[in-house]
C-alpha cells in the first residue's frame, strides 16, 4: 500500500511505473556495482565497494576493500537521494551501540578489507517502495562522508548509487528498430523492382529507407551530447547506435586495438578490457555534477541495527570476497565517448570500428548483388526470367555503384561527426589519416554528383527552357535519381542543402564535445533552419511525404529543445530532467511505430496495386512505337500503300490475290524519259490531277455520269508488279 500511495503522490514515479509494465515479473534485487571517491584529499580510500539487497531474504551481501593512512575513529554522515530529491539524511557514529558496524570502528591502518551478508529489520526494508524493483533505470543516489571524531576534518567521501537491473537499453529495442529499418530497405526495393522508384519520374515510397535510418541516427545523436542526461533517456538511446555504425563485438575491438597498439596508440585505460572492467561515471563535462551508468546500494548497510552474520574483516590486504586482490576502476566520460563507451567500445576505437563495420557492409553488399547477377546467369541458360529483372542484369555495375554512393549519402553526417572525434581524441596516427582520406573521398564523392546534377540541369534549363529532363529522361534518371528522386521537379535542388544539414549536424556535435550548451544551441539553430525550409517550400512529392518529413523535423526540434533543459548551467531539477525524459522517450517511441505502420500499409499497396508510374511509362514507350510506325507522308509512299493493311479496302476497286498484309517497296525515281522532260522538275509528280474518286447522288440524271476521258486517263491506280498473277486496279462502275 504504501508504494502505491507513493505512486499517487510522486508523478515521476507513475510515469516510471508505465515504462515498467513489461517488467510486472522484476526480480527481488537491488544492487550497486560502481562508486566514486568524492574527497579529493582522502586519508581513508575505497577501492572496491559491491553490495546487494536480496527483498526475498531481507538481506544485504557486501564486499568492500580499501586503504587508510592510520587508524582511525570516525563519525559516519549518509545522504540518499532519489530523482534529484533528498529522501534521507542520518549522522552517526560506527562505535555506538545503536548503529555498531565494525568495519568502521575503527577504520584499520593500512589494507583492510571486509565482506559478509546481514540481515535487514522489517521496519526498514518496508520503506522500500515495491515499484522501486521494477522501475527501469532507477535514478537513485548515496552519498557517505567520514570525518574524524576527534577535530571533524574530512577523512573520506563515497557517492554511489543503485540499479534494479531493469533498463530500457533492451536488445528487443534494438532488434525492432533494425526490423523497421530492414522492412523499409525491403519496400524501396520492391518498389524500384516493380517500376515505383526505379521508373523513370517516379518516386520512392515515403516513408524510404533513408528517411527511417537518418531518423534513428537522430535518436542516436540525441545522446551524444555533452549534457547531464537522465539515466532512463540515456539508456534509450543507446539502442539507435548500430544505425551510426556502433555495434559492439569484442573480437574487432581487441583488432583495433592492437592495430593502434602498433601505430602509436596508448592503451593504458583506452581498450577493451579495461572498458570491460570500468564503472562508468558521467558528467556534464563542465561540473562535477555526476551519475552512474551503474547503481549502488551502499547506503542500507549502515543505517541501523542489523543482526550481523558471517562476517569476515582481513586487514592489510586488499582481497575480495572470491579471493582475488582487485580494484575497482572508475572511467569519468561523458558525450561522444560516454556514449560509446557504453557499448564497450573505447574512445579512440569509435572511427575504426565504424570504418570496419562499412567496408563489412559494402562487402556484404558487393557479394549479395554479384551472386545474385550469377543466379540470373544460370537461370537464363535454362529458362527465361521475369522481364523485371533484364535491367538489373544489364546494369548491375550501375546498380552497385549507386548502392554504394546511397550508403555514403546516409552516413555522411555520422561520418563527419566520428572523424572530426576522431582528429581530436584519436591516438593513432594511421586512423586519423585514414579519417581525413576517408572524410575527403565521402566529400568528393558527394561534390561530384552535386557538380553533376546542377550542371546537367542548368543545360536542360538552356536547351529545353526547364528541369523536366532530369525526371523524364530514363538515362539522367537512372544516374541521378537517387538524390532527388523524393523532390517535386520544382525543388531537385533541396538535395543540397540536405548534403549541408547533415554536415553541419556532425560537425557542431564532434567539435563542441564538451560544451554541451553549445552543442545544444547550436543543434536548435540547424533544426530551425531546416524546418522553416520543409514548412515554405514543402518539397516532396506526396502530401503524405510533406507532412512525415515535417512531423518528423518538428520532432527533431523539440527534441533538442528538451535536451537544453539537461544542460546543468541552467541548474533544471533532477525531477524535471526525469520527466521531460520520460516525454521525449513516448514521443519518439510514438513516432518510430507510425514509421512502421506506414512501411506496413506501403508494402501492402506496393504488392496488390499496379504502381502508376510503371502504367503511364509503359503507355507512353507503346504510344512511342505506334508512332515511330507511321508511313511518312511522301507522294510516292504514300500512293504505294498496301490497300489491305486495314480492315476494308479503298472503296471502288477490285483487288487481286495478293490482297493481304504483305507491303510493297516504294518505286524508284525514274531517271529516263516519261511523261515529264529531262529537264522538268519530278518535285510535283501530278500537279494537274483530276479528283481522287467521284461521288454521285442516284437523283442525278443520267448525262451527269458522263466522265471526261481525258480525267479517267488520269486517275491513280495502284500499280501493276509485274508479278504472275498480279492484278491491275481498275474502275467499278
Amino acid at each position: 500500500m504504501r508504494g502505491i500511495t507513493g505512486l499517487k503522490r510522486n508523478p515521476i514515479l507513475f510515469l516510471l511505473a508505465g515504462l515498467s509494465l513489461s517488467n510486472v515479473l522484476a526480480g527481488n534485487v537491488l544492487s550497486s556495482s560502481g562508486f566514486t571517491n568524492c574527497e579529493n584529499n582522502a586519508t581513508i580510500t575505497v577501492n572496491n565497494a559491491n553490495v546487494e539487497f536480496d527483498r526475498s531474504s531481507l538481506t544485504v551481501i557486501f564486499d568492500v576493500s580499501g586503504t587508510s593512512s592510520a587508524q582511525q575513529k570516525v563519525i559516519a554522515d549518509l545522504t540518499v537521494s532519489a530523482y534529484g530529491n533528498q529522501v534521507y539524511q542520518k549522522t552517526f557514529n560506527p562505535c555506538d551501540a545503536a548503529t555498531f558496524v565494525g568495519q568502521l570502528c575503527p577504520v584499520a591502518a593500512g589494507n583492510f578489507a571486509a565482506r559478509g551478508s546481514q540481515v535487514i529489520p522489517t521496519s526498514f526494508a518496508s520503506q522500500i517502495p515495491a515499484i522501486a524493483f521494477s522501475i527501469p533505470d532507477l535514478d537513485g543516489e548515496a552519498t557517505l562522508k567520514l570525518t574524524a571524531a576527534d577535530g571533524g576534518q574530512n577523512l573520506a567521501c563515497i557517492q554511489s548509487g543503485v540499479t534494479n537491473g531493469q533498463s530500457l537499453q533492451l536488445p528487443a529495442v534494438t532488434y525492432v528498430a533494425a526490423g523497421i529499418a530492414g522492412g523499409a530497405l525491403l519496400l524501396t526495393g520492391l518498389s524500384a523492382l516493380g517500376g515505383g522508384a526505379g521508373a523513370v519520374g517516379g518516386h520512392s515510397p515515403t516513408p524510404s529507407f533513408s528517411t527511417v535510418i537518418l531518423w534513428f541516427q537522430g535518436l542516436a545523436m540525441n545522446g551524444m551530447m555533452s549534457v547531464n542526461y537522465p539515466p532512463v533517456y540515456r539508456s534509450f538511446t543507446k539502442n539507435f547506435g548500430f544505425s551510426t555504425g556502433l555495434v559492439p563485438w569484442t573480437a574487432m575491438q581487441t583488432s583495433i586495438d592492437n592495430f593502434r597498439n602498433a601505430t602509436g596508440g596508448n592503451l593504458t585505460a583506452n581498450n577493451v578490457q579495461y572498458l570491460q572492467n570500468a564503472t562508468l561515471v558521467f558528467t556534464d563535462g563542465s561540473s562535477n555534477t555526476t551519475t552512474f551508468s551503474k547503481r549502488n546500494l551502499l547506503f542500507l548497510t549502515n543505517t541501523f541495527q542489523p543482526e550481523v552474520r558471517e562476517v569476515a574483516v582481513t586487514e592489510n590486504s586488499t582481497q575480495t570476497s572470491n579471493g582475488n586482490s582487485t580494484t575497482q576502476v572508475t572511467q569519468i566520460v561523458h558525450g561522444i565517448s560516454g556514449y560509446v563507451e557504453q557499448l564497450t567500445i573505447p574512445q579512440a576505437n569509435t572511427f575504426m570500428t565504424v570504418l570496419l563495420v562499412f567496408a563489412i557492409v559494402i562487402a556484404a553488399i558487393t557479394v549479395g548483388i554479384l551472386l545474385f547477377k550469377v543466379i540470373l546467369e544460370t537461370w537464363a541458360l535454362f529458362a527465361s526470367f521475369p522481364k523485371k529483372l533484364t535491367g538489373f542484369r544489364k546494369r548491375y555495375w550501375s546498380i552497385l555503384a549507386k548502392t554504394i554512393v546511397n550508403l555514403i549519402l546516409l552516413l555522411y553526417g555520422v561520418w563527419t561527426l566520428y572523424c572530426i572525434f576522431q582528429f581530436t581524441n584519436g591516438d593513432s596516427w594511421a586512423a586519423k589519416l585514414l579519417a581525413g582520406i576517408t572524410l575527403g573521398i565521402f566529400t568528393a564523392v558527394l561534390g561530384f554528383f552535386t557538380f553533376r546534377i546542377w550542371y546537367v540541369a542548368r543545360k536542360y534549363r538552356r536547351a529545353e527552357g526547364d528541369i523536366s529532363a532530369l525526371y523524364e529522361n530514363k538515362e539522367t534518371w537512372l544516374k541521378y535519381s537517387l538524390f532527388y528522386d523524393t523532390y517535386k521537379r520544382q525543388y531537385w535542388w533541396l538535395f543540397m542543402p540536405a548534403i549541408i544539414y547533415m554536415f553541419a549536424k556532425g560537425c557542431v556535435i564532434a567539435a563542441g564535445d564538451g560544451h554541451g550548451l553549445t552543442q545544444t544551441v547550436g543543434q536548435l539553430i540547424i533544426e530551425s533552419l531546416m524546418f522553416l525550409l520543409l514548412l515554405f517550400t514543402r518539397p516532396y512529392a506526396t502530401k503524405g511525404g510533406n507532412w512525415l518529413n515535417i512531423i518528423i523535423q518538428v520532432v527533431r526540434g523539440l527534441s533538442v529543445v528538451s535536451i537544453l533543459l539537461f544542460v546543468e548551467t541552467f541548474g533544471i531539477a533532477q525531477t524535471t530532467k526525469t520527466i521531460t525524459g520520460i516525454i521525449l522517450i513516448a514521443v519518439q517511441s510514438a513516432l518510430s511505430a507510425v514509421l512502421a505502420i506506414l512501411i506496413a500499409v506501403n508494402a501492402i499497396i506496393t504488392c496488390c496495386k499496379e504502381n502508376p508510374h510503371r502504367k503511364r511509362r509503359k503507355a507512353a514507350e507503346k504510344l512511342n512505337r505506334e508512332f515511330d510506325n507511321l508511313t511518312p507522308l511522301d507522294a510516292r509512299n504514300s500512293l504505294l500503300i498496301d490497300p489491305s493493311h486495314g480492315k476494308s479496302s479503298a472503296p471502288g476497286y477490285a483487288m487481286g490475290p495478293y490482297q493481304g498484309s504483305k507491303r510493297y517497296d516504294p518505286v524508284p525515281n525514274s531517271t529516263g524519259p516519261g511523261r515529264w522532260g529531262p529537264g522538268e522538275s519530278v518535285d510535283h509528280l501530278v500537279p494537274s490531277a483530276a479528283d481522287m474518286g467521284y461521288s454521285y447522288d442516284q437523283s442525278d440524271n443520267q448525262d451527269s455520269r458522263a466522265v471526261d476521258a481525258e480525267s479517267l486517263a488520269r486517275q491513280p491506280t495502284v500499280p501493276d508488279v509485274g508479278m504472275p498473277g498480279g492484278y491491275a486496279a481498275r474502275r467499278v462502275l
